[in-house]
């Protein structure tokens, strides 16, 4: 099979991720830090040592300023659900996955206002525009790193340089970026950086987090869950203290030791090595796919590709027709519709059908996107017939 759906999830994983995770189960899979027994306690230095991995990858100087949760979309919600208020105005873009959406629309019917800054026909934000959109009621911005359907890199260090003006917290989902290219806390202007390791981090499903920058205060923001802890147990009430405040009951510790196996691959690779190989894919893909007749690319495939993230549509045949047969037909496996996104695909003009997506990963070859081009052109062709 040629796997081009790393967007959505990273596949294979490197042998290390499985091994890491087998090793856990078999060796150390007791409840991190509850007890006082020797496996509990090698179970939270596990789980220490990813936070710290984490930690030194985006950035971050204190490990203890990671905190871990299921996914990204579980990470997003506690920020949004946590920290706006009734009246409170958040800005976010015309590009964002519903992992921020859904959790916006749905605070907007308790009284939460939305300012969706538009962006242009390549899914590029002008940060002009983000800058007139904030008032006085503006609370949080929202921005998604890199697009999940077209790769466009949103230019969040001239965003976070706005929000740091204005005082206003900076949430950044770095849902495709992280893993593909290097991506600093600092640098951004983040002050809450949402991470997935299922992605770009190489690790397992049921892994993510956040990170809070030393200038945000995490109190601001009520916990999603509350629960267990293993600290403060002579108490009833949720503790204050990170990252307990935001990880009540059991962690995915074996997804979480992983993850740092994952974390581990890229940096003894070279994230700036690894970025370039999948911008050379992806540059292999882009340039094939643009001599077929009648297939179009979304964004701006002319410029320079940050992101792995390869969108087209024809006329000639329909998306979920078109990954249909390239997977029956040439196992090729690509995600075609909306992608979760149907903000950005309505900025891109591809709503409501979506395109399909090849978003190939770092263990894909050149052969395997040429081969590619050759089957989507064979498929365009014959549904031009």
């Amino acid at each position: 099979m040629i796997y081009l759906d790393n967007a959505s999830t990273s596949w294979p994983k490197p042998t290390v991720v499985p091994e890491t995770m087998a090793a856990f189960l078999r060796d150390t899979a007791a409840n991190p830090s509850r007890s006082g027994h020797i496996l509990s306690i090698k179970a939270g230095k596990n789980v220490l040592a990813a936070r710290t991995s984490v930690a030194e990858f985006f950035g971050e100087s204190d490990p203890l300023r990671v905190v871990f949760s299921h996914n990204i979309t579980t990470a997003l919600n506690t920020v949004l659900r946590g920290f706006l208020r009734p009246g409170d105005n958040v800005v976010t873009t015309g590009m964002e996955h519903n992992a921020v959406m859904r959790p916006l629309r749905r605070l907007e019917s308790s009284g939460v206002h939305i300012s969706i800054v538009p962006c242009s026909s390549t899914g590029l934000l002008d940060p002009d525009d983000l800058r007139r959109s904030l008032n006085s009621h503006t609370r949080l911005i929202v921005i998604n790193h890199a697009s999940n359907v077209c790769g466009t890199v949103q230019p969040v260090a001239e965003v976070g340089a706005i929000a740091r003006e204005h005082g206003i917290p900076l949430l950044l989902d770095t849902a495709q970026s992280a893993g593909c290219f290097p991506v600093h806390m600092k640098e951004s202007g983040a002050d809450i950086l949402a991470f997935t390791g299922h992605k770009g981090l190489l690790g397992p499903t049921g892994t993510g987090g956040l990170i809070f920058g030393k200038g945000f205060d995490p109190e601001q923001i009520d916990p999603l869950v509350t629960g267990g802890t293993g600290s403060a147990s002579e108490k009833e009430e949720q503790p204050v203290f990170l990252p307990d405040r935001f990880e009540a009951g059991t962690l995915n510790a074996c997804g979480i030791a992983s993850l740092a196996a994952g974390i581990k691959f890229i940096s003894t690779l070279g994230m700036s090595a690894l970025a370039g190989r999948k911008q050379e894919l992806a540059s292999r893909l882009v340039n094939g796919l643009m001599e077929i007749e009648g297939v179009e690319i979304q964004g701006d495939p002319l410029k320079e590709i940050s992101v792995p993230v390869v969108s087209m549509t024809t006329k000639r045949i329909s998306c979920s027709s078109l990954a249909q047969k390239l997977d029956e037909r040439f196992e090729i496996a690509c995600r075609a519709g909306l992608h979760c996104a149907p903000a950005a695909h309505m900025t891109l003009g591809t709503f409501p059908e979506g395109s399909l997506r090849l978003s190939p990963g770092i263990f894909n070859t050149m052969d395997e996107m040429d081969i590619t081009v050759n089957a989507v052109r064979e498929l365009v062709e014959e549904g031009s017939q």
